[in-house]
């Protein structure tokens, strides 16, 4: 019992210290959107993005939610599309590509100065993934309008709190709910991480993905720090990275090639199960982005391999930070 209580204080601790950062850039975001709505702005911000979101499928107005996700990180762009979902119903295709938008191209600021400092530039990792996000938002798009299939409203299991009056108070207390059940959903993630670690199913993930980072090109040096940033998040396996590319140990191209693959595709557990609360269909979020990333790098790895070297130093890869 005693180890049960340190686990949940554990779990608990941990959860509150990442809700708290969370939380930092939420709530202005919050407030942001409630100001934007009551005077009828967010239209003319989304306007811009109606090109870009039309081409995958989505409204318009969407496109707030992953600009959102872009420049701050999946939670911030998963308030705004709560902000929006009561107006702006989407059906689960749709929110399956919105989810891969999210899961491809979010946090690039901080996420991009990680692959910055390990060796890779900085625009090449937000050109890649806002290009590759698009790419693959629009294949989805294209191959389930043509099948006909995910046209069903999506199951949001984690949406804003029905409101009934427009006053701040009501507003306010609806808002403090969702934030609560945010803490909810963070908490029970980090058991579920700690329960996967236990089974030893991280562990099996990463037997099989090392044959395949081999297959594509990326060497036996970097495929282990690789497999971490693909199944536990780019932070994670960008600081081990940084480490070893800076000690010499994992060559320049080995290094872009992890790191642009950890952009593609990185927390494939935990992120994954996150967007598949806002009706994300796992074909999208999980089959489809890992077999995109995959693909995307094994031709990458091709085209870099005919590039005269000065390009690539000039505009892929440079010595870390």
């Amino acid at each position: 019992m005693k180890k049960l209580l340190d686990l949940l204080r554990d779990l608990f601790r941990n959860a509150a210290s990442a809700c708290w950062e969370l939380y930092k850039v939420m709530i202005p975001i919050i407030i942001g959107v409630r100001i934007l709505q009551e005077f009828d702005l967010i239209q003319y911000l989304a306007w811009p993005l109606r090109p870009v979101m039309g081409l995958v499928g989505l409204p318009a107005e969407m496109g707030l939610a992953w600009a959102t996700a872009m420049v701050n990180n999946i939670y911030s762009g998963l308030i705004v599309f709560l902000s929006l979902i009561k107006d702006t119903p989407l059906t689960t295709a749709q929110a399956t590509v919105l989810g891969v938008l999210f899961l491809v191209a979010h946090g690039l600021p901080v996420e991009s100065s990680i692959a910055r400092k390990a060796g890779s530039r900085f625009l090449f990792q937000c050109l890649s993934r806002i290009i590759g996000a698009l790419c693959l938002g629009w294949l989805l798009h294209t191959i389930y309008t043509a099948a006909g299939t995910l046209e069903q409203p999506a199951v949001v299991l984690f949406q804003a709190s029905a409101q009934t009056e427009t006053s701040l108070t009501t507003w306010a207390l609806g808002e403090l709910r969702n934030l609560l059940g945010i803490f909810g959903i963070v908490f029970c993630l980090m058991a579920l991480m700690r329960l996967l670690h236990a089974l030893r199913i991280v562990d099996l993930l990463n037997a099989i993905l090392r044959p395949v980072l081999k297959l594509i090109g990326i060497g036996p040096k970097a495929s282990a720090i690789t497999v971490i940033g693909l199944t536990l998040g780019l932070t994670y396996g960008g600081g081990l990275i940084i480490s070893e590319a800076k000690s010499g140990t994992v060559g320049r191209q080995d290094v872009f090639y992890s790191l642009t693959l950890m952009g593609l595709c990185h927390s494939l557990i935990e992120d994954t199960l996150l967007l598949a609360l806002i009706g994300a269909h796992f074909s999208g979020i999980f089959w489809g982005r890992f077999g995109f990333s995959i693909m995307a790098v094994a031709v990458l790895v091709q085209i870099v391999r005919k590039l005269p070297e000065k390009f690539c130093d000039k505009y892929l890869w440079g010595d870390p930070a």
